[in-house]
């Protein structure tokens, strides 16, 4: 297994370089100025708006540049914030922790959800339960998270006054407090996410256990007189697994782009609100970082599947 690891790293290397050189290129052909408030600025002489150009190598070529921010990203330099005058690993160390806790929990919310009522569905097809969870999880995921989350701020904010509907990463309570807090303000902008990834994963895992479960080899088991708890679990869910896992995989890096959304709405400071805002502010330095950060988890967890594949199904050999 080390092999094949050590293979799909190198693997990734070039992958990483071409995506670098699409982003990079973008942005750098993209139009706008981040000096463009001190172009309008009276009181900012021109000298000064050439010289930070000419200090961040703004007027070089393309593929100059390129190299400069190559060379600094290996020696681990991510660059210099235009507009928030921080170096940007700085300002994305101070955002990952917020978006790790909302999406992290939000998955595990998911799972939790989409795991059993999926299998459960596909264990009594066409059953009460399976109608009303198949018309539960249609509304789920057809409803946008920009929808859900305005409406449960409607619902638990404005009308109830259970919930706050603005998160605040600079809470003045210690202790017992702080925690109770950061859970109240983190219900739903957790539960948005949860539900729609949840809703969308049950029909899946529906689909996949419904697929496994009329398989001989679960007639063979069942037809030994194990009991359908062990036929469900050791037999049919292990299998099953194996596409769901692709799906859980490929989808996260997505949900943390898709945490844009969400954190938009409830004014979480994570990566999402930091990428929006840099767009508007053209922070090309950040953006950089930022979307290369997402195609890293793009390989990261690619490579977690294929690591996973070996576990659920020891058919598969790491070669």
């Amino acid at each position: 297994m080390g092999t094949y690891i050590l293979r799909r790293l190198l693997i990734a290397v070039p992958s990483l370089l071409g995506i670098s050189v699409v982003l990079f290129t973008v942005l750098a052909l993209a139009p706008g100025d981040p000096f463009e408030e001190l172009a309008t600025n009276p009181n900012v002489p021109a000298e000064v708006r050439l010289a930070l150009r000419a200090k961040f190598g703004l007027d070089d070529p393309v593929w100059q540049r390129y190299l400069h921010w190559l060379v600094a990203m290996v020696h681990g330099d991510w660059g210099f914030s235009f507009i928030s005058r921080v170096d940007v690993d700085t300002l994305i160390a101070q955002r990952v922790p917020v978006t790790l806790a909302v999406i992290g929990a939000s998955q595990l919310v998911a799972l939790a959800i989409a795991m059993p009522v999926g299998i459960y569905s596909a264990v009594r097809p066409y059953s009460w339960f399976d109608r009303i969870a198949s018309t539960l999880a249609f509304v789920g995921f057809s409803l946008p998270t920009f929808f859900t989350g305005i409406l449960l701020i409607l619902v638990f904010s404005i009308k109830l006054d259970w919930l706050p509907f603005v998160y605040r990463a600079d809470l003045g309570a210690t202790g017992w407090a702080w925690w109770w807090e950061e859970i109240r303000q983190s219900i739903m902008p957790i539960a948005v996410l949860g539900l729609f990834q949840g809703a969308s994963w049950t029909r899946y895992v529906r689909s996949s256990v419904l697929d496994v479960v009329r398989l001989d080899y679960v007639t063979t088991a069942r037809s030994k007189g194990l009991d359908e708890r062990t036929v469900i679990v050791k037999h049919v869910v292990r299998n099953a697994l194996i596409p769901v896992v692709t799906l859980v995989a490929l989808q996260m890096p997505t949900v943390f782009g898709g945490a844009i959304v969400t954190e938009q709405i409830f004014r979480i400071p994570g990566i999402g609100a930091l990428l929006i805002d840099a767009i508007l502010r053209n922070d090309t330095p950040v953006i950089m970082a930022v979307t290369f950060v997402f195609a890293c988890l793009v390989i990261v967890f690619n490579l977690t599947a294929d690591l996973l594949y070996g576990w659920l199904d020891p058919r598969i050999a790491y070669r």
